[in-house]
């Protein structure tokens, strides 16, 4: 199958592009080859790949950035995606839409299942939402919502921590944000899976158990053998960022039980791996100084 993936220079969208490329031909879409901001841009790209499936991880995710320049976000998250989608339909491919547990408010303290109401508290979720809409309005579709990332190809959450350490200096993260983590790899595998197997539909997608951010960058630091006291856990609120995050943001994946598919590993085995696996990107190794 040939595959298109956008956003193929990001974090996930390297995933994607390194998984699917293990059993399907992958044309890789960054934005030097095409702006999705650009229709006519989208369907030269599309014509001349003809892809029967598009990936689109492609956004503008940061949620500070989206706040400041909401003209932006709109660009890239919705309009981008409408391009997408209308360039995708011209050349009858398929597209799955990788979405956010931003599309929540945040306010449950049991997790949130595929059919639970959304209601954005966030301009960037409100983006990621209107991105749904438009590609549910395609016959058949895969829509993936992805909790916090990590992995290999790009700087992430994870990485930081761990260079900020490495480096003597302590690492800020919230201590009230509980949610889901994400192996890119693993999360690229699930949707390679799931689409193989012509399961159509919303799926929530991370790795399997709950940690807050807190507890996620201090095991990264045990890990990578360095000193997890230097991770210091501050309440959100005082981060002084410019938007809220969501406080609880745990995802359950129903759809993939009920699809019959198994449920991605642990988060701490993933992130084990990630750091000192022989084929991660291994950010223990990458920060020694």
């Amino acid at each position: 199958m040939k595959v298109m993936v956008t956003g193929s220079a990001g974090l996930f969208g390297h995933a994607l592009a390194t998984v699917f490329g293990s059993e399907h031909t992958v044309f890789p879409l960054t934005r030097a080859m095409a702006d999705i901001t650009d229709a006519g841009q989208v369907r030269a790209a599309f014509a001349q790949a003809k892809p029967e499936l598009v990936i689109h991880p492609a956004a503008i995710p940061d949620l500070d950035v989206c706040d400041a320049d909401p003209a932006l976000a709109y660009a890239v998250n919705v309009e981008g995606t409408r391009h997408i989608v209308e360039a995708a339909n011209e050349i009858n491919a398929r597209v799955a839409y990788i979405s956010s547990d931003s599309v929540f408010d945040g306010l449950k303290q049991t997790p949130y299942k595929e059919s639970d109401p959304t209601d954005p508290r966030t301009l960037y979720g409100r983006t990621k939402l209107q991105g749904e809409d438009i590609v549910r309005g395609t016959e058949k579709h895969w829509i993936f919502r992805i909790s916090v990332l990590f992995g290999p190809g790009k700087t992430n959450f994870v990485d930081k921590g761990l260079r900020a350490i490495a480096a003597g200096q302590e690492y800020v993260v919230a201590s009230d944000q509980v949610g889901s983590a994400t192996y890119t790899i693993d999360a690229a595998r699930k949707i390679m899976e799931v689409i193989d197997a012509h399961c159509f539909g919303l799926f929530h997608l991370s790795n399997t158990g709950v940690c807050s951010r807190l507890e996620l960058a201090r095991r990264a630091a045990a890990l990578a053998g360095l000193d997890p006291n230097k991770i210091i856990g501050k309440p959100s609120d005082a981060m002084g960022r410019r938007v809220p995050r969501m406080k609880y943001a745990v995802m359950k994946m129903e759809a993939l039980k009920l699809a019959g598919l198994a449920l991605p590993r642990p988060w701490e085995d993933a992130l084990a791996e990630y750091i000192r696996g022989p084929n991660s990107a291994n950010p223990g190794c990458r920060i020694t100084i």
